[in-house]
């Protein structure tokens, strides 16, 4: 039996934490194993735009989604914001890939900058430097030129940076439409099958 593959998720302060929590579920629904982390910014965003009460305590968090997404135990861990012995800190134990979404432009300049003030950014700075996918959703309009100088500058380490820019040619009808559209594309990145919405020229090619 092979070993499923590990994707470290963040959820950061910016606005779009749907996004973040339906990437989690469909993550889930597809036998990887999550290693979460977030932001304490995270909570006041999860409170506003999803009237969710996000737990300080990640064990809270754990067992809450757990039960919510119908994960296998030890599927999906949950770790604090200083749990410098959680396993995305270390390069002797990197996941498979890292996607922060929502990334904000703070995380994003400081994981430009190399800096590891937190477990997210430490985590995101062994992916890079282990050589692993890494893929940033910033949520932020308009961005500035420090916002795209420190795009460029992942980007050019092989980054992929996936604002969050739904299309409208599949015809969405719902805010779920949407959130679905970008998450999919994340989901692309990653290489994990989905069924969010159909392919380009797959509806055509049916008729």
């Amino acid at each position: 039996m092979s070993t499923p593959r590990t994707i470290t998720v963040a959820l950061t302060g910016a606005s779009g934490m749907p996004y973040g929590l339906r990437l989690v579920e469909c993550l889930l629904q597809s036998g990887c194993r999550v290693w979460l982390l977030y932001s304490q910014v995270a909570q006041i965003v999860a409170r506003q735009e999803m009237d969710w009460h996000l737990p300080g305590r990640a064990a809270e968090v754990e067992a809450e989604l757990s039960a919510r997404f119908g994960a296998a135990p030890g599927q999906l861990r949950v770790f604090g914001r200083e749990e410098w012995f959680a396993p995305p800190a270390s390069g002797s134990n990197p996941p498979d890939a890292m996607v922060v979404c929502p990334c904000t432009m703070a995380t994003l300049a400081s994981i430009a900058a190399g800096l590891s003030q937190s477990l997210i950014e430490r985590a995101a700075d062994v992916v890079i430097k282990e050589q692993r996918k890494l893929v940033l959703v910033p949520r932020e309009t308009p961005y500035s030129a420090i916002h795209l100088e420190n795009m460029l500058k992942l980007a050019r380490l092989g980054v992929c940076i996936l604002p969050p820019n739904p299309g409208f040619y599949h015809h969405p009808r719902t805010v779920e439409d949407l959130v679905d559209f970008v998450v999919a594309r994340v989901l692309d990145q990653l290489g994990v099958a989905h069924t969010l919405m159909a392919r380009w020229g797959e509806e055509e090619e049916g008729r």
